[in-house]
């Protein structure tokens, strides 16, 4: 499927001068016509080791490991890769947290051409073996924490992927750690079975140690590198393509947007994790590529963040609202804690003023709102570093994007400054398309624009601002909750006659799914019995944070559920 390119002459049919309000008020620092080079990404993490090769690039539970060491590793993984079949095209599943081989494997498979697809841990077996078969998913990488490994090799054995990698959680622990695992948490471990040739798995050992180095296959800018899945606006599953260049002139993008990082020397909490695209471009790929600390979180305890800021002074932290809102509520937060922290980027979702605010007072840095999707590779707009940061606006494009605000009645028409409409984007981080979904990339896009599915209006600075979403979707800690999906879980019920979900606030999460069930005349199903139900069918992420029962759901004229009556009803309540 060939790729869109940016137009930057036809334009809807506003002015140019109109269409780039933000030329006039942009930072003095970024130059938005700023040339940007497609590369491969194994040319800019080799670079990278090359470069800082014996600065630290991981510290993982407090053991660290040089950018030279990880590089090393890199290297004969992907040999290993090459020697069960991994090539051009072959598409290779990370099931894994923010840990040292998310990064070796991410960049070993890169290396042989392969395409990384992306899984959430959280996922369910069925959401896995899903995304398995839209993407073709051939071989799959895991740690052999319970968890995980017996998600894995229940697809595994299912059909759906033909091998599976399994790397050792403890070896990358610090000796007095992994002792101490061995001894006290030694049954959240599972143990593969080498041995069983019935069940083809490799244990990491095996794979990195029979083989030799093999020339890598030449990478062009143009091949796909990652299938990032998303929900688009049906809540659907769809790959999104991710090319070398959407993602290497998208790290560009935001290496310019903050200039004043230090090569070599800034350290990062990696508290988002790294199979989401915003972790994945701006910590991860954005971080290697200037010779960062990237300081590893496999999952989320607020306590735990709190003592390693402490213990390793993190000079750069990406988030969502919800993560800087927990920091400064937080009874150790103090402006000793977080006075490494030199700037920090919020997004995911809305950034309210007064947690920007407070955060800014209490850490003595700044925090910036910006705004991207899976389809962007992601970051599209920000607020500037240095400039002027506005309440409630995902901020100005990054250099070389092109921000166009269209008609909800006819896309092809450009809104006036200061006027509602579809924010549609141009520029080379648009995705080449959805994987096998031609129908679908045909819908996302008016010319040569991807139509995000939010509503919003550019103001006379060029800042771009969101008041609404035409996607039925919730946002929950920055992650999309699709409703769809719940409802669809909820309705397998057999007591259950219709459902539907909305999104409710929710102080920690800023958004939380709330389903509304009829039952069928006469059934009797309780909260706890119905969450049960849905257990084994949705992730943590997708559970209702409440269920009510009603006799009757509201609908409109012409018969559909109604969730804007049920979305006034919650207003009203709150």
């Amino acid at each position: 499927m060939p790729k869109r390119q940016p137009n930057t002459e036809q334009h809807g049919q506003q002015s140019v001068a109109t269409a780039f309000a933000w030329l006039a008020h942009y930072p003095p620092d970024v130059d938005w016509h700023a040339e940007l080079q497609p590369r491969a990404l194994c040319e800019i993490f080799d670079e990278a080791v090359e470069r800082f090769a014996d600065n630290v690039c991981t510290d993982y539970f407090g053991r660290r490991m040089t950018y030279a060491e990880i590089g090393a590793l890199t290297a004969r993984v992907a040999a290993g890769l090459h020697d069960i079949g991994v090539e051009r095209g072959t598409r290779v599943g990370l099931l894994l947290p923010n840990c040292p081989d998310f990064i070796i494997f991410y960049f070993a498979v890169l290396k042989r051409g392969g395409v990384i697809v992306n899984y959430n841990p959280l996922y369910t077996v069925e959401e896995i073996e899903h995304q398995v078969r839209d993407s073709g998913t051939e071989l799959m990488i895991t740690l052999d924490l319970r968890m995980l490994f017996d998600k894995a090799t229940a697809v595994l054995d299912s059909g759906s992927i033909r091998r599976l990698v399994v790397c050792p959680f403890v070896d990358r622990l610090p000796t007095f750690k992994r002792l101490l695992f061995r001894i006290f948490r030694r049954r959240e471990l599972a143990r593969p079975m080498p041995d069983d040739t019935t069940r083809p798995i490799v244990r990491l050992a095996d794979l990195i140690q029979r083989s030799a180095s093999h020339p890598p296959p030449a990478v062009e800018p143009g091949d796909l590198a990652v299938l990032q899945y998303t929900g688009g606006t049906t809540g659907t599953p769809k790959g999104a393509m991710l090319t070398h260049a959407n993602l290497t002139v998208n790290l560009q993008q935001v290496s310019l947007w903050f200039a004043d990082a230090r090569e070599g020397e800034e350290r990062a909490l990696a508290i988002l994790p790294f199979f989401h695209v915003f972790a994945m471009t701006g910590v991860m790929n954005y971080g290697i590529a200037h010779g960062f600390e990237l300081i590893l979180i496999p999952r989320f305890d607020l306590d735990e963040v709190i003592r390693l800021i402490r213990r390793t002074r993190p000079t750069v932290l990406a988030g969502v609202p919800t993560l800087f809102n927990a920091l400064i509520s937080h009874r150790s937060a103090t402006t000793e804690t977080l006075k490494s922290l030199r700037y920090c980027i919020s997004g995911g979702a809305p950034l309210p003023g007064d947690v920007r605010r407070n955060f800014e007072r209490v850490a003595s840095c700044s925090l910036v709102e910006g705004y991207g999707l899976s389809e962007t590779s992601p970051v599209v707009t920000c607020n500037p570093v240095h400039g002027e940061s506005k309440d409630g606006s995902i901020g100005l494009p990054l250099p070389g994007t092109i921000v166009s605000i269209r008609s909800l009645d006819d896309p092809a028409i450009e809104m006036p400054i200061g006027e509602n409409g579809e924010i549609c984007i141009s520029g080379p981080q648009v995705m080449a398309g959805y994987w096998n979904k031609d129908d679908e990339t045909a819908d996302a896009f008016v010319d040569s624009f991807f139509r995000t599915g939010d509503v919003g209006y550019m103001d006379e600075q060029g800042y771009v601002f969101i008041v609404d979403r035409i996607k039925d979707l919730i946002i929950a800690s920055g992650f999309n909750v699709y409703p769809r999906r719940i409802e669809e879980a909820i309705q397998d019920h057999p007591d259950v006659v219709e459902v539907t979900v909305i999104g409710i606030p929710d102080d920690y999460r800023g958004e939380a799914p709330k389903a509304f069930v009829r039952l069928k005349e006469g059934a009797h199903l309780s909260v706890d019995e119905l969450l049960a139900f849905l257990a084994p069918k949705l992730s943590k992420i997708e559970m209702p944070a409440s269920i009510e029962f009603r006799d009757e759901l509201p609908r409109t004229l012409i018969g559909k559920l109604s969730k804007k009556e049920l979305r006034k009803e919650t207003i009203q309540e709150s």
